[in-house]
């Protein structure tokens, strides 16, 4: 049985044993990489400020390259007795390598290592779902330019309203989920803090250099007062997954639109029937049960937030065990997003668009407010004119061109001059910052643990 971090002179009641690790084994196989990959920046601290050796510090940085090889292997195991990744790598660098494999805890509590793990998890996880749902955005944007002249009717309560856009209609989206991605950049800067060094809230009595170790996993800069470095667990979980609900609420809405729109009575769009799922009882079913369950998705990432927030809300200051269950539906939320974002990508891209459908759709009803503008333009004010075309509803023209109608809205942003520019410029920057960040996390990855590849 593996000999747990905190293990003195007694072992620990099964049953109560069981309680405390959970799963938490299980999903410590996704943070194994980052664990290992801070444990080789706090040797590496442990030996500027004379702790161990550069022999032992060798041996470290070998076993924890070890474990990183092994675990993108997927035979690094970690065990119930284990109770978390932490203790199964320190227990391999013992095994391995001897008494210095016990050395490596020096400084640190199982708090700030968890900490420093997380946090590497979290900085890697907030690129990469920005990176796909960048990918949802370009989509939705050369979607938008395929059917630039499309018209559609434009809706509010459900109802007839106004002429629209294809267009109009998918660049919405697209400016609406890079309004969220803008986000990440002072999301970043928030989870871009070294909390290594802050033990269990209070420092220790080492000269650790903090500075150094934050430097060399690539931090900004380090969580500067080791009691928030704790107090912030959970609290920085809570505010990546509120990231992931707003990308998830504007996945959830394209959805729900599509599914009225690819409604047979409609036909506006329809997916291709490899994207729909059947019926076991109704041979005619195409469903389009992606479109159903990103709703769901995105009520379960909703949900994960509020999970947090609520194990943290009323907890003292300094570490308490509560905790640990902010870590599943951090890791739950990240993979969820991810899944969401790339069914939603694959989707858009099949996406079929039925012009005459929705031309047909465009009945005269759509133009009433129009004839109360040309009322306007030649004289008449406002209100006469709304009244006017409002009591005489039959006046409207059966044979309205729907191209022209959409050709005389002018001003920016409307379906006669969409400015696709706009959304093309804020993609194109976003990508470059992102894609930045992620070149500057693999070249630290690569400086300290000869990894070429991001870690989760």
């Amino acid at each position: 049985m593996a000999k747990k971090l905190w293990q003195k002179n007694y072992q620990v009641d099964s049953m109560l044993e069981s309680f405390t690790v959970r799963n938490d084994y299980i999903l410590d196989q996704d943070l194994v990489l980052s664990d290992a990959f801070a444990s080789i920046a706090h040797a590496m601290g442990l030996n500027k400020i004379g702790i161990i050796s550069d022999e032992e510090l060798f041996k470290l940085s070998k076993g924890l390259k070890e474990i990183i090889e092994l675990r993108r292997q997927g035979n690094f195991k970690i065990t119930l007795s284990d109770e978390d990744c932490h203790t199964a790598i320190e227990g391999y660098l013992t095994e391995r390598y001897g008494d210095v494999g016990k050395k490596i805890h020096t400084g640190r509590s199982r708090n700030d290592q968890v900490q420093t793990a997380l946090r590497l998890f979290m900085r890697e996880a907030l690129v990469k779902t920005v990176d796909s749902a960048l990918d949802v955005a370009d989509r939705l944007i050369a979607f938008a330019e395929r059917n630039a002249d499309v018209p559609m009717p434009g809706r509010t309560h459900m109802q007839i309203a106004m002429p629209s856009s294809v267009a109009l209609w998918a660049l919405s989206f697209a400016e609406e989920m890079l309004d969220t991605l803008s986000m990440s950049s002072a999301l970043y800067d928030i989870l871009d803090q070294s909390p290594l060094g802050s033990a269990a809230s209070y420092g220790v009595p080492l000269p650790l250099d903090r500075e150094y170790t934050a430097c060399l996993m690539g931090f900004r800069k380090i969580q500067n007062n080791v009691l928030y470095a704790n107090n912030s667990r959970g609290r920085f979980e809570a505010m990546l997954l509120d990231f992931f609900s707003y990308i998830a609420l504007t996945i959830s809405k394209i959805s729900q639109d599509l599914m009225i729109f690819t409604l047979p009575e409609l036909g506006y769009f329809s997916l291709p029937k490899e994207l729909t799922t059947g019926s076991s009882i109704m041979p005619q079913k195409k469903n389009p049960d992606g479109l159903e369950l990103a709703r769901s998705r995105t009520a379960l990432i909703l949900s994960l937030s509020e999970r947090i927030k609520s194990i943290i809300k009323c907890l003292p200051s300094g570490y308490n065990r509560d905790f640990q269950d902010t870590k599943e539906p951090l890791i739950e939320g990240y993979k969820a997003i991810m899944e969401l974002i790339g069914i939603t990508s694959h989707m858009i891209e099949g996406l079929v668009v039925h012009p005459d459908a929705l031309e047909k759709g465009c009945v005269k009803e759509l133009y009433a407010t129009d004839r109360v503008m040309e009322r306007v333009l030649s004289g008449g004010n406002f209100r006469d004119s709304y009244l006017s075309v409002g009591l005489n509803l039959d006046d409207v023209k059966e044979d309205e061109d729907p191209h022209l109608a959409l050709k005389k809205r002018t001003s920016t942003g409307t379906t006669g001059n969409l400015n696709v520019d706009f959304s093309k410029e804020s993609a194109s920057m976003l990508r470059k910052d992102n894609d930045g960040r992620m070149a500057s996390l693999s070249s630290y990855y690569h400086n300290l643990a000869e990894i070429d590849e991001l870690i989760i």
